[in-house]
């Protein structure tokens, strides 16, 4: 078994990683108390091609395999994960239209993100419904060559920034199979009808935007159906491999950007005479929070080459990777804020944002506790 990256891999991960100490790092507190999106950073981050990394280059996008994502998000967020996920989430949702979109409609909506002059999002969950995707009650109704939505949705990542999302919606209610009446859709927000309004006061990445959005009467044409009708949730649950193990590569960041801090501090600290790094309590908590980062990051790689190999396991290794690197991440930030004391309680350090940004890893993309159900159903043999 081969664990070392490449050396292609390795230059990525060296080049992100002082993109983040010089682009990110110097603004990262402004962002994240006055709650506002990193236009600039975003711009900046696609001149590189971090926007539209997992993007094919025919589209205009790096091409990087899934590993490569990981370890490009594993770097953006140990320095601050709200402007990161503003960074990776540009594309968010663009792996619908890779993997099931016509070539009109790669050809139209993938370029602009990838080279960005456009933001993306995706449209799943709403105020009544999260982790049951089947439950969604936006509906798509058929008129002529058109699609009519109406819906609300919650808690939409770029939600009022973006120019286009991929939105999930019933458009078969009377089938009797509960996960065959949905189906996808492009959406823009400059159609009438579309209104988004941003939620604040967000416990972390507050960096990153989040917004309901509101479909009244919106119209779009039959172009922009995304794949076959009716297989809207079918799409989702795949996309949800890919995007789960990208969740766990966040954590992962989190998690070795708090250990870090963690490590730095105990090292400059001093009490009773001597650096707290000499202390065996702070020394036990370093060495837990570095072995667990690392068996995190093991375990999300080892998904994200499961993603880049179509494995058969990919479902049940994502949901591991997304459930402990997320468990990990909020378990570390907790002792680098311990570690720093009183210090790492107000934000003129990182490590009190790391502790709150932890926590939404646990959250989006499928709670912890959906996670650990679909790794009992794969074990036993379970479909949905």
């Amino acid at each position: 078994m081969d664990f070392e990256l490449s050396e292609e891999q390795v230059a990525i991960r060296d080049e992100v990683r002082r993109f983040a100490e010089n682009e990110i790092e110097p603004v990262a507190t402004e962002f994240d108390v006055e709650e506002k999106y990193p236009y600039d950073v975003v711009e900046k981050a696609a001149e590189m091609g971090l926007t539209g990394a997992n993007i094919p280059m025919e589209y205009g996008g790096a091409g990087y395999s899934a590993l490569d994502v990981a370890i490009i998000s594993e770097e953006l967020f140990a320095v601050d994960p709200g402007i990161a996920l503003s960074i990776v989430a540009a594309s968010f949702g663009a792996d619908a239209i890779m993997g099931f979109g016509t070539e009109d409609q790669k050809e139209r909506f993938l370029p602009p993100v990838a080279e960005g002059d456009a933001i993306m999002g995706s449209a799943i969950s709403e105020p009544d419904t999260g982790s049951d995707v089947s439950s969604v009650s936006t509906s798509a109704e058929k008129d002529g060559d058109e699609w009519v939505l109406n819906g609300n949705k919650m808690w939409i990542t770029n939600g009022s920034v973006g120019d286009f999302f991929v939105v999930i919606a019933e458009t078969d209610p009377d089938v009797e199979d509960r996960y065959s009446g949905f189906s996808q859709f492009v959406v823009e927000s400059d159609r009438d009808g579309f209104k988004a309004d941003k939620i604040t006061g967000k416990l972390g990445v507050r960096g990153s935007d989040t917004a309901e959005i509101i479909l009244d009467d919106v119209r779009i044409p039959e172009e922009n159906l995304i794949g076959s009708r009716g297989m809207g949730f079918l799409q989702l649950m795949q996309f949800f491999d890919e995007t789960r193990t990208m969740v766990a590569a966040q954590a992962v960041g989190i998690a070795k950007g708090a250990s870090e801090a963690a490590l730095e501090y105990a090292q400059e600290r001093e009490q009773f005479g001597r650096s707290i790094s000499e202390f065996q309590a702070i020394q036990h908590k370093l060495a837990d929070m570095y072995s667990k980062t690392e068996a995190a990051r093991q375990l999300t790689y080892k998904s994200a080459w499961a993603v880049d190999e179509d494995r058969d396991d990919l479902t049940m290794l994502a949901s591991m990777a997304k459930e402990y690197a997320s468990r990990i991440a909020v378990e570390v930030a907790n002792e680098a804020v311990q570690i720093h004391g009183g210090s790492g309680y107000v934000n003129d350090f990182p490590v009190e944002r790391f502790y709150r940004d932890a926590k939404i890893t646990q959250i989006y993309e499928g709670t912890s506790e959906i996670q650990k159900n679909i790794v009992a159903r794969e074990l036993l043999g379970k479909g949905f």
